[in-house]
């Protein structure tokens, strides 16, 4: 298939500066949002079917940590296949393995198994896991680039930015709510096989839209990238990687000890809806930032945003009740969903050319991976030194982030002329 006809569906705009909206249309960002639902929901979909089935709750925080090392060690490599093949094909293929490495792992846990088949069957979920997300940004962000006028570029990808930022709060918050329900309503395994028939439709139907067959005009007819490998490993695109870390770990931390700050008090049931204050603030302030004037920069951003972040950790040594809780995780809110908008939109500015896909797909690994590693020792830490202790780490992941954009502001300094234009 030639570039002329895989860009065929974006051409033929109805005047000479068509927005990214009537480019990609209405049913694209529908389909794209529902596709995110069973990515987060594996997890906690994981983590309560073993519980249930098992009746161990260390193998259940184990497993669910397996999905994220398959995530981990394979997402990028699917970014990349998706790259040199195009999305269509990869994302076809995982939607399939993907829906039948959920329906496997359901048949494991409930025989008669060893725990480290479960253990193996979680792997083999996160390693075929479609990142919907990071394939949804870079797709965007290609159609930005080569169907946009350079005047409405930079303007256009902020707010795509925001915008799929907050479509993963809103996801991310309302899936393992979802997995309640279906949990209570049905059985502990219905959330697994609901995420396996919202993968096969959905992440097929994201696979199968128009958009999915663009290939970058970087890439060449045989599908290689300009830019060599090597240009993934920059100082300026790996500080970006160490940044969201420090989000994914933050995300893994809190939501751990505020657990344990709300099973202190008798009420661990309701850490969710807590949890759910910093999670909306964070994702209306996230849409908010393509609303931030050009002269506020993006290193400018990640700074003062991740401070704010930091701000809201320390508060936490002095939380003694739900409320004051509720006050530091709305400071929190306001920090975390910005300074995640803007370290995409770094990853955005400083993909080498023809890798887009791969760049989102490291940033989206960097997030699972720090998630479940936050959650992991956060866990360990509340059970053996309590909550105070727990309480400290969420501290810790937001220094981390607010580091990591100290650094970057150096960094900038030496960005490559293209990337100043929104440093």
């Amino acid at each position: 298939m030639t570039h002329a006809q895989t860009r065929a569906p974006l051409q033929h705009p109805r005047h000479d500066e068509p927005s990214l909206f009537r480019l990609a249309g209405l049913p694209y960002f529908l389909i794209a949002f529902i596709a995110r639902l069973p990515f987060a929901m594996m997890v906690v979909g994981v983590l309560t079917v073993v519980v249930a089935a098992r009746g161990s709750l260390s193998l259940g925080g184990l497993t669910s940590a397996a999905v994220g090392l398959g995530t981990a060690c394979f997402g990028p490599l699917l970014g990349a296949a998706a790259d040199r093949f195009g999305q269509r094909t990869v994302l076809l293929v995982l939607a399939l393995a993907n829906g039948g490495m959920l329906a496997v792992f359901t048949v494991v846990v409930y025989g008669s198994a060893a725990d480290g088949f479960v253990l193996l069957a979680a792997v083999g979920i996160g390693a075929t896991a479609p990142q919907v997300a990071p394939l949804s940004r870079s797709r965007l962000v290609t159609i930005i680039r080569e169907r946009m006028p350079v005047g409405r570029r930079d303007r256009t990808l902020s707010g795509t930015m925001a915008y799929e930022s907050a479509a993963d709060e809103t996801v991310f918050v309302f899936g393992p709510f979802l997995v309640g329900i279906l949990a209570s309503a049905l059985a502990p395994w219905a959330p697994l096989i609901g995420a396996a028939a919202l993968t096969v439709v959905f992440v097929g139907a994201f696979a199968l839209h128009p958009t999915g067959r663009h290939v970058s005009q970087e890439r060449d007819s045989s599908g290689r990238a300009p830019s060599g490998v090597s240009e993934l490993f920059r100082a300026q695109l790996l500080i970006v990687v160490v940044g969201i870390l420090g989000v994914g770990v933050f995300f893994g931390a809190m939501l751990t000890s505020l657990t344990s700050f709300m099973a202190d008090r008798g009420a661990p049931e309701q850490a969710g809806l807590l949890y759910g204050v910093m999670g909306v603030g964070s994702a209306v302030l996230a849409l908010g930032v393509a609303w931030l004037p050009p002269a506020f920069s993006l290193r400018a951003r990640w700074l003062v945003f991740s401070g704010i972040l930091l701000a809201g950790t320390v508060l936490l040594g002095f939380v003694d009740s739900p409320a004051t809780m509720t006050i530091a995780l709305a400071v929190m809110g306001v920090g975390i969903g910005p300074t995640l908008v803007t370290q995409y939109s770094f990853g955005a500015a400083r993909s080498p050319r023809g890798r887009s896909a791969t760049v989102m797909t490291m940033l989206g690994s960097g997030i699972v991976v720090g998630q479940s590693l936050g959650a992991a020792v956060t866990g360990e830490l509340a059970e053996s030194a309590g909550t105070a202790a727990a309480l400290v780490l969420p501290m810790v992941a937001a220094a981390i982030a607010f580091a990591a954009g100290a650094a970057n502001w150096f960094l900038s300094g030496r960005a490559t002329p293209a990337e100043r234009t929104t440093a």
